[in-house]
Order: C-alpha cells, then structure tokens, then sequence
C-alpha cells in the first residue's frame, strides 16, 4: 500500500505475541490450550511496590515529569548499578523509558544511519532485528548453536565484525535460550571487541536476578572497564519484579549518547509514566527478599521442563543457567508426519501442528533466528508445565 513507509515493509508484527493472541483466540473459542509463548513472570507485582504506585497517586504525583525519568528514580538506578554490577554512573548518564524495548529503540534510533550494521547473536529476543531496521540499519547475524550451548563464541564474533559495523547486541541471560555468559565467557567476547574501537556495546541485562546453580552474572562493563565508554547497560523492572505492565526500562552510559536518546524520547513518547517511576524507586531500593525464592521456583520448572521434554522422542532440551525459558530441538521431528496427518517440514509447522493436536502454544524457532528448534516459557504453574509435555510427548510419540 503506497500510503505506508517503505521502512515499515522491512519489519515484520512480533511472532511471540502472535502466539498469544492465537492461544487467547483459541481459549475463548472453547479449545483447551495451555499456552507457553508469553515472556513474563506469572507472580504477581510485589505488594511494596503496588503500595508505592498507590502512595505516588495519592500524593498527586501524576504530572509529567522529565523526558527520561525523576531525579529520585535516576539515583535508584545509579545505586543499584553501583551495588550489583560495580559500575559508576551519574544520573546525567542514565535514561528511563517506558521498558526495555523503549530504550534500546531510542537508542538505535539516535546512532543509526543507512547501511549501519548490528551484530546480533542468534537465537535473538524477535525485536532486535526488526528495531534496526525500522532504524535504518542492517542486522547481521551471527549464529550461536546448541553445539556451543547458544552462546556467541570470540571466532563468531570477529567473523561478524565489519567495518560498517556500529553496535554489538548482547543478551544474557537470553531470551529464547536462557543461556547465561560467565564471566570468562564474557572476556573472550569483550577481548575480540578491544580489537575494533569502532564497534559498541548495546547489552540487555533484563533477565539479570533469573539466574540457577549458583550462577554469576556479570555484565560487559564490569568484565572489561575499557569498553565503559562504548557500552549501553540496558536494565529494566519488568522481570525480577514482575512488573511487565508498569513499563519501566532503563539504561547507563556515555553522556552524550543519553543525551541524543533523551533528545529522540522528547519528541516521541516524553516521559515514563510517573506513578510507574515511583514505584521503580521502591523496586530497586526496598526488599529483595523475594527474588530468591522466585530463583527457586523458575529453577524447579525449569528442571521439570527440561526432564519433560528430554523425555520426548525427537526433542533434544539443553539446561539453560537464566531466564524462564527453554529452546529444545526437534531436529530429530523433522520430516515425519504427525498424529493429525501434518508432514513435519520445520519448527514453524511443528508449533502449529502441536498447538492444532493438543492445544499446546510455544514459540517456533525460526521467529528467533534459528531453527529448528522451539521456545517454550516456563513462567506458569507446576501443573499446567506437567499436562503441558504431557502432551507434547504425546504429540511426538504420534509422529510417523
């Protein structure tokens, strides 16, 4: 339609929430589906930070404020880089948005210019490549496959590097794999990027508090100081809080690249929703008791998944160290033909099959960047992840 930007033909909707709204359609239409595509924690928000949202109301504090976050919410977020990762930050060197994709948005949006390549490990969050190209720049991907565990290995790295190169995106743990980079793993990256000055470091530190076995994170930044300033160290609430719907990303670096995302937010969104920055505040400074029992919980449905679906014939399912995800593969499905007479030509065919069979929702491979593989979120009840592979290895049994 001509009426429509040529940028917009470059990108496509969001696979993850397509399967969403598929398995909501399906649910209201009566079917019984369990659905694992969505991205976010199934607890509910702290009470702490919903009786700081509810204070913040009540003061009236409910007026914009400035474009990139309040003042109180900024020292929060250098406290906490302080505390956690052992990274300076003043408040001019920080930036609130409204979520983690708003601020790694605006800051593509601020440094791209046409032919601009991004580095982007695969499996990758589905938005990273289509940001860049609604910012005019080219993702270039770089595979991480289940052989190395889906971590981007030094040699993959460099191979991807060119002198068009601009930033780096980085993710652990990661989302779709839940693979975490130790701290040497991070070295051996951040050593191939002491090499080309010329590349930054853009690193999604969303899942940081979704960690197991007695893994321990570390970020960019704090492995390699010389790349500080090249490196936006992007966080949010959404995840370790369980405050998805509250929309508070933010990020930590340069000045002058704060400045320029500051400069792209202000004529876009302007500020956070102000009762949201308060209760960030009281996210990030009151009681952290409960991220620890919640590590326990995810780590038991991990086990329970992982145990599940190895148990499936065809399915492949690695132990990831974060996030609440799993990425299984289901190499050994391919070519055979399901219960329902569907011929099993790739992932994309076997999560609509699955999700047609026995109504169980996951996310296909090729939406991440890799197939053939699966993305199953275990962010929901003990139950419903045991009635869930259940019927998965059901499926597969079925499959001739």
């Amino acid at each position: 339609m001509a009426f429509l930007s040529d940028s917009l033909s470059r990108v496509k909707p969001s696979p993850t929430i397509a399967v969403t709204t598929k398995a909501s359609e399906l649910k209201a239409a009566g079917r019984d589906v369990i659905g694992l595509g969505a991205g976010e924690p199934d607890f509910d928000t702290p009470q702490n930070i919903k009786d700081a949202g509810i204070q913040a109301i009540a003061d009236g504090k409910t007026k914009y404020t400035a474009v990139d976050g309040i003042p109180e919410l900024k020292a929060a977020i250098c406290d906490k880089f302080k505390r956690d990762n052992g990274l300076e930050y003043t408040p001019a060197q920080v930036t609130v948005g409204s979520g983690g994709k708003h601020v790694i948005y605006n800051a593509l949006s601020a440094t791209l210019n046409p032919g601009d390549e991004v580095v982007i490990p695969a499996p990758y969050w589905v938005s990273y490549p289509d940001m860049v190209l609604l910012a005019g720049g080219e993702p270039v991907i770089a595979e991480a496959t289940i052989e190395t565990g889906f971590k981007l290995t030094p040699g993959a790295l460099e191979a991807a590097i060119t002198p068009k190169t601009k930033w780096l995106i980085f993710n652990s743990p990661s989302n779709p794999t839940g693979a975490a980079y130790s701290a040497s793993e991070l070295k051996g990256l951040t050593d191939v990027l002491m090499r080309y000055p010329h590349v930054w470091i853009l690193t999604d530190d969303i899942y940081e508090h979704l960690v197991f076995d007695n893994f321990v994170f570390a970020t960019p930044a704090q492995v390699e100081p010389e790349l500080y300033d090249r490196t936006l160290t992007m966080n949010g609430v959404s995840k370790a809080y369980s405050m998805t719907g509250w929309r508070i990303g933010y990020a930590a670096g340069p000045e002058h690249l704060i400045a320029a995302m500051r400069k792209v937010q202000s004529q876009s969104t302007s500020n956070p929703c102000s009762i949201s920055q308060w209760a960030a505040i009281e996210a990030l400074e009151g009681t952290q008791s409960f991220i620890r029992p919640n590590q326990a919980l995810f780590k038991n449905r991990r086990d329970l998944v992982v145990k599940g679906l190895n148990a499936c014939p065809g399915i492949e399912c690695p132990v990831p160290e974060g996030a609440f995800y799993v990425y299984p593969s289901i190499a050994g499905c391919i070519g055979k033909t399901s219960a329902g007479g569907v011929e099993i030509t790739d992932d994309e065919i076997f999560a609509t099959a699955l999700l047609e069979e026995e109504g169980v929702a996951v996310v296909f491979g090729a939406a991440f960047g890799l197939s053939p593989h699966f993305r199953v979120s275990y962010a929901t009840s003990d139950e419903a992840l045991t009635e869930a592979c259940g019927r998965i290895k059901r499926f597969c049994e079925g499959l001739d």
